[in-house]
């Protein structure tokens, strides 16, 4: 990334802020990440795993998909799949064949996702801050599935709790908030989407995206603090 990017730009202006904040832990009460994209860079399987499921339909679906899963990061797969038939396709799709989907997802992606990288600088705030300050996770991957990726990651030490689909990141944020009775102008989200945005915003919480490019990728508002990566959260 260029320091004179757009991008660049955002970051530099941001730095001293973002630094502060996360290494005054008293700002803060918990931190919630989302997991895909956000801890680790699984992004790109999921997005080659619902290619390939709808590869018989032609290469302009594909492509259609592929879109849409990208620029709905954090939704849960299964209202992916029902948009992909009903909108792209044209079909009704069936209990069973929503099943059959997401089976067939999860055996495409669940190693992959255990053996992808970290985003850079989350195993280091990890590390440094789990005994600190409660961290959660709230994903759109089902919750089972989550929970044995996590487990299968050596990750779970990390959280208090996590959390994945069918609730919303919105519904998971309030959860916390009243199981543990935090003040929701001392909590974090962590996210790369749009959905975790609007979590964010529906339970009230403050919040921060992860973003590769700018501007096509930046799903929110100009005043949103966006990093490239977790480095500048790390103490």
């Amino acid at each position: 990334m260029k320091e004179n990017s757009p991008l660049g730009l955002a970051v530099d202006r941001v730095s001293n802020q973002v630094s502060s904040q996360v290494s005054n832990q008293a700002q803060y009460d918990a931190i919630v990440f989302d997991f895909d994209g956000v801890l680790v860079e699984s992004v790109d399987v999921k997005t080659e795993a619902f290619g390939a499921l709808y590869a018989e339909y032609g290469d302009r679906i594909v492509e259609q998909v592929r879109a849409y899963h990208i620029l709905h990061g954090g939704v849960s797969r299964f209202v992916k799949f029902r948009y992909y038939h009903e909108v792209l396709l044209g079909k009704t799709l069936t209990k069973e064949e929503e099943h059959y989907l997401g089976e067939r997802f999860s055996q495409c992606v669940e190693d992959a996702v255990v053996a992808a990288k970290y985003v850079m600088g989350a195993y280091e705030f990890l590390e440094n801050n789990y005994q600190s300050i409660p961290l959660f996770v709230a994903s759109g991957t089902p919750d089972l599935e989550l929970q044995r990726i996590v487990a299968r990651r050596n990750m779970s030490h990390y959280f208090l709790s996590v959390h994945g689909s069918p609730a919303s990141k919105g519904d998971i944020i309030q959860n916390i908030l009243q199981k543990y009775n935090f003040d929701r102008d001392r909590v974090l989200m962590v996210g790369d989407s749009l959905s975790d945005y609007e979590g964010a915003i529906a339970a009230g919480v403050k919040f921060i995206g992860r973003v590769l490019q700018y501007p096509s990728t930046v799903p929110f508002t100009a005043d949103t603090i966006v990093l490239p990566d977790l480095c500048k959260l790390a103490v």
